[in-house]
């Protein structure tokens, strides 16, 4: 079994774990309240903005003004949407995707209808008018929870400066409900149950401003970032279509160019050989049969070459019997001594993961075996959370790069084409660890 080891970093002093927890709680608190607070009146100015341009712009259109009030109204929503997209990341706690807005190019009338062309444009100034209501309530009950909460945990140092009840005649009446209800109106009573009420909405203010920070925020991610997180998507999806084209055209080269200098040459020297044996044979047939003999020996070792290639590109035992089988047969032909570890479930994984896998594996004890001069190979293979992660490590002289046109390029385009990826680590000296990881569905 080969396992993998990892150098520690320097020891350092960590704080403990119920000091850690406080300090992200009153972290989260602070940037959630200072967004809620702070997209009041963003959330004002945008609605007043957006709403007046456009209606502006509506009404002028038919003097052609209107299209230059609308395309100005489109910008400042832009500006608007910017400003709350940098507040995502700190409140959603992770990255948001930037749109690529279009650029204005052309003549002049061209860029000014630029904005008024671009979808997410229309969605920003969408996001300003639906966002407005969403952060009025979010701002009221933001303010009303932390007016509550602080207001009754510093009651007890300000209820000496409110009025008397008991000495104004307006107030008789209440007091005598709360005692037959039975409250005592005491200044004491009075300090312990707004205390409490303090103490009730201080424990509930976290999860209450979170909540309505949440809100807010979705909705910008929605109608800020959904596109552009489409755009990424099919952006990447071109590019592992992209890299798999390439991937195959340079596997076919190769193919080809293996065929040529290998069984396309002991072919042609094999027909040559027959055509001599065939005149040889009424001449001088001891000379045929040795020349036969050869002929024989050469078809032989191009059959071999043949089957080699062919396992090069998808060997029968890996649809057969599967990945591991495959692996244990690669590895026993390897000249490099492998130690072969594999923690695969128990149902075959998709054909294309085995056939990734492989190629990786196959190609990477090709270039052990070739630039290495290692002694001895580890293969690693597990699938574990979705992710079949493959690792091979050699004991070599290292140096191997990710670079365009290096044998490592191949690998980097057939995983990217698999959403896969593929990290290499390989000092000079070695030793060369390569790590690719790929979807096992």
């Amino acid at each position: 079994m080969t396992t993998d080891t990892a150098v520690l970093p320097a020891m350092t002093v960590a704080e403990p774990a119920p000091i850690r927890r406080p300090r992200r709680l009153l972290r989260r608190l602070g940037i959630d309240t200072g967004y809620t607070l702070t997209g009041f009146p963003l959330a004002i100015a945008a609605f007043v903005v957006v709403v007046t341009g456009l209606a502006a712009g509506a009404g002028l259109l038919v003097v052609w003004v209107g299209v230059a009030v609308l395309a100005a109204t489109l910008l400042a929503a832009r500006g608007f949407a910017t400003v709350e997209r940098a507040w995502l990341p700190a409140v959603l706690d992770r990255p948001v995707p930037h749109p690529a807005y279009l650029v204005a190019e052309g003549r002049p009338v061209r860029k000014l209808l630029t904005p008024l062309r671009d979808p997410q444009t229309w969605l920003d100034a969408l996001h300003a008018l639906v966002r407005f209501p969403l952060a009025t309530v979010s701002f009221v009950v933001t303010v009303t929870t932390w007016s509550l909460a602080l207001g009754g945990l510093t009651y007890g140092a300000w209820d000496w400066a409110l009025p008397d009840a008991a000495q104004d005649t307006e107030n008789t009446d209440l007091l005598e409900l709360l005692e037959l209800l039975g409250f005592e109106t005491s200044a004491g009573r009075r300090i312990a149950l707004n205390t409490a009420i303090g103490v009730v909405f201080a424990l509930l203010l976290p999860f209450v401003v979170r909540a309505v920070a949440l809100l807010q925020a979705q909705l910008g991610r929605v109608m800020l970032t959904s596109r552009a997180a489409a755009q990424a998507e099919i952006g990447r999806l071109a590019e592992g279509r992209e890299a798999a084209v390439a991937a195959e055209a340079v596997a076919l080269r190769r193919l080809e160019r293996d065929i040529h200098d290998g069984p396309q040459q002991r072919l042609v020297r094999l027909a040559m050989d027959l055509a001599r044996a065939q005149r040889q044979l009424d001449t001088d047939p001891a000379r045929a049969r040795a020349t036969l003999g050869e002929a024989t020996d050469l078809a032989r070792e191009t059959l071999e070459e043949l089957r080699a290639l062919s396992r090069g590109i998808a060997p029968p035992v890996l649809a057969d019997r599967g990945l591991a089988a495959a692996l244990a047969a690669l590895a026993a032909r390897s000249p490099v001594p492998v130690d072969l570890s594999v923690d695969l479930p128990t149902e075959r994984l998709a054909p294309v993961t085995e056939n990734t896998a492989y190629f990786v594996v196959s190609e990477a004890l090709a270039n052990v075996a070739k630039h290495s001069d290692a002694t001895l190979c580890r293969v690693a293979l597990v699938c574990a959370a979705g992710r079949l992660r493959v690792v091979v490590e050699d004991d070599g002289a290292g140096g191997a790069v990710l670079a365009p046109g290096h044998g490592l390029a191949g690998l980097t385009d057939r995983l990217h084409a698999v959403d896969g990826q593929l990290t290499v680590d390989s000092p000079r000296g070695g030793p060369t660890r390569l790590t690719a990881e790929l979807p096992c569905t």
